[in-house]
């Protein structure tokens, strides 16, 4: 099955990512599918690069001993990112610190050991667990993230010689010194539980990774596992604390300016501590979770922040991650402990109304009022007969009217799955 990114998911991959390329989004992992960008170079701060070789950046710090560089991109990155380093500056590569084991972020090193690179590489403990729990899912990350095989053949890494492993773990903290100047790696849950940011102290600049991405945080994505908003605002009003000039961000441009980046910090840790304090209140008083998350209210200069925007993740999608992590799995509706299949409870909602016939008629009528309502009712035609080729036309349109519409990534993703399902009954989308 061919791939495919409509128009809107591009724009909002462009928003979120930069120099996005659909084709090296579908082989993250294959070493000679780049950007097919010049990387952007940016010195933010003398000797201090930022550097975004696709969809992902890079900090890039020169000392008197050698570099230090925070994150090494996608896999295909490696080539470009290594030209990129290499024309700002000839020293040797002393020391990379990953950020966190993510795809994008800690896959593009092998070019700098292909070339006679010997840094040591800096990560939080439980990085390594992170690579292990890829290579124990790779099938499952392969096709939530859709990726296809590369030209080695893997669509997902799921050998430990298809990794570079870090050499050095730390906890909480470490003080490195490079070229007789300190940097201070810091740990900081938020995306994932082995995130870490650079405190360049005497540049007064941080390299984030994705707990800065200057949009609303990745703190809620439907399909992947636990994120922590909490410790992610931590992580923020820490870094606020120590008043940095610029902040080189996992994604998007860099945050300059000492009280620009002190507002952006500050912001981003209200909006996650409002969204973590709703929840947890509702939880406490008894409310069920779809009503907890119906009446999350985000205040409008937070909604409007320009460097908070819901490009990618969704406030009511953090608002589930809290409860799932407080409360388990059940949403508290007695009928849905031991359900049924979807199917079959479509399949009698499809009798009660007389028919799929019925169903698909008034779906098409809810989605000139109510996309979301229309969605569900799109739904159950399509499951109670999918060989219907009227519920399965209602089913795909709806559903991509609701995507179209849809300024969040995610959101525009998982929504248009129902094109694949109905390919998957036989019909092309």
């Amino acid at each position: 099955m061919t791939l495919t990114f409509p128009e809107n998911q591009q724009a909002a991959a462009r928003a979120a990512f930069g120099l996005f390329s659909p084709e090296q989004a579908r082989r993250i992992f294959d070493r000679s599918q780049g950007s097919g960008f010049e990387p952007r170079i940016v010195e933010v701060a003398p000797r201090t690069w930022f550097i975004q070789p696709g969809m992902v950046n890079v900090a890039l710090f020169e000392t008197d001993e050698g570099l230090l560089l925070v994150d090494c991109g996608c896999a295909g990155d490696g080539p470009a990112l290594l030209q990129a380093v290499r024309s700002v500056s000839d020293k040797p590569l002393h020391t990379v610190v990953y950020t966190h084991g993510h795809s994008d972020h800690a896959f593009g090193l092998w070019a700098f050991l292909d070339a006679g690179e010997r840094p040591r590489i800096v990560a939080h403990r439980a990085l390594p667990a992170h690579f292990e729990r890829y290579i124990k899912t790779s099938g499952l990350n392969a096709r939530i993230n859709g990726q296809q095989p590369g030209a080695a053949g893997k669509a997902w890494p799921d050998a430990r010689e298809d990794f570079v492993w870090p050499t050095r773990l730390f906890d909480d903290r470490l003080e490195l010194t490079v070229g007789g100047e300190q940097f201070v790696v810091h740990h900081g849950k938020g995306e994932t539980d082995d995130a870490a940011w650079v405190w360049a102290l005497e540049r007064g600049v941080i390299a984030a990774g994705d707990l800065v991405t200057g949009y609303l945080p990745n703190a809620g994505n439907p399909k992947k596992v636990q994120r922590y908003a909490e410790e992610w605002a931590d992580a923020a009003e820490e870094m606020a604390a120590l008043r940095p000039s610029v902040i080189i961000p996992g994604h998007g441009d860099p945050a300059t300016g000492t009280e620009a980046v002190a507002d952006e910090l500050t912001s981003l840790a209200r909006y996650l501590r409002i969204i973590v304090d709703h929840t947890l209140t509702g939880l406490n008083d008894g409310v069920l979770p779809d009503e907890i998350v119906a009446t999350l209210e985000i205040p409008e200069d937070l909604h409007n922040h320009p460097r908070l925007h819901a490009i990618y993740d969704k406030p009511e999608f953090i608002c589930r991650n809290v409860i799932r992590r407080y409360s388990g799995w059940w949403d508290g509706y007695p009928s849905h402990l031991l359900p049924s299949s979807q199917d079959a409870q479509a399949a009698e909602v499809a009798r009660l109304a007389g028919g799929v016939a019925t169903l698909v008629e008034r779906a098409r009528t809810l989605a000139g009022t109510d996309l979301r309502l229309a969605c569900h009712v799109a739904e159950w035609a399509f499951l109670a007969d999918r060989s219907d080729k009227a519920a399965q036309a209602c089913y795909r349109e709806v559903l991509e009217a609701r995507a179209q519409v849809e300024p969040s990534l995610m959101a525009q993703v998982n929504l248009r799955i129902s094109a694949r399902w109905v390919r998957s009954a036989g019909v092309e989308a």
